[in-house]
């Protein structure tokens, strides 16, 4: 898929289509990361910035924010979001051979989710690569091990109303619907999008590979609305999960 291509394509209707892990933080860790790390006098990149929904968070906690995206047109209305100490850059966030800008800390937002192992590879290199010495980076990405446990909730649920697993609508569980290969790798399909998603463990071994130290490895918890369109009253803890990495620049 032709990333540029496809995000220009959505651009218009970007709020609408993406999920907003912002306003979907059910314990608002990622406020609680910020706080951690927010310095006046620091230099701060949003990797993979979109239409600029980290912004308010990062532009009054430090002294200066860039935002990169491979999309002009997220690109477009990033620009028009209010604050003075951002600087938006275009490029393709997977080109290692780019000159990328050195910062204090990294924020990166479910952007590390392509089909393509090296190109997942490639951008944990890029944030390395941007980070100076003794640099932070908060990075977000699918957990493999929560879609499984939704897909589970959902039998359950189907089970408690009298419908046995296999008697399952398929399309209610169309994001299986991938080669065998496929799903052992972790590559699923978001609304018909075929979308990396990580294992705890496969984080820790990745991670290094790229130059970057786990410091520590969190969940970012959202409600059951955001897998199902209206859950049962009962279906309550433990919640559907993105991880959240904290990890240091090696």
């Amino acid at each position: 898929m032709n990333q540029k291509k496809h995000w220009n394509k959505i651009a218009q209707t970007y709020n609408e289509e993406i999920f907003d892990v912002f306003k979907s933080d059910k314990n608002k860790i990622l406020t609680g990361f910020f706080n951690k790390y927010a310095d006046k006098t620091k230099h701060a990149l949003d990797f993979g910035c979109g239409n600029g929904k980290a912004f308010p968070y990062l532009a009054p906690r430090f002294k200066q924010v860039t935002g990169m995206d491979i999309s002009d047109e997220l690109l477009k209305q990033a620009r028009n979001r209010p604050f003075q100490n951002v600087t938006c850059l275009q490029a393709d966030l997977t080109d290692l051979k780019q000159t990328l800008p050195k910062a204090d800390f990294v924020f990166c937002c479910n952007v590390i989710m392509l089909p393509e192992f090296e190109k997942n590879l490639s951008m944990l290199k890029n944030i390395n690569r941007s980070l100076r010495k003794g640099g932070t980076a908060v990075i977000i990405l699918p957990s493999m091990e929560s879609y499984l446990f939704a897909a589970w909730r959902l039998m359950e649920w189907n089970r408690r109303e009298g419908t046995l697993p296999e008697q399952i609508d398929p399309d209610e569980l169309s994001g299986f619907q991938v080669g065998k290969t496929d799903l052992l790798q972790g590559l699923l399909k978001i609304n018909g999008v075929t979308t990396k998603h990580y294992t705890a463990e496969e984080l820790r071994v990745i991670f290094p590979v790229a130059g970057l130290k786990i410091m520590s490895l969190n969940k970012v918890e959202y409600s059951w609305n955001s897998e199902f369109s209206s859950p049962p009253k009962w279906m309550k803890a433990p919640y559907p999960w993105d991880w959240l990495v904290e990890c240091r620049k090696v």
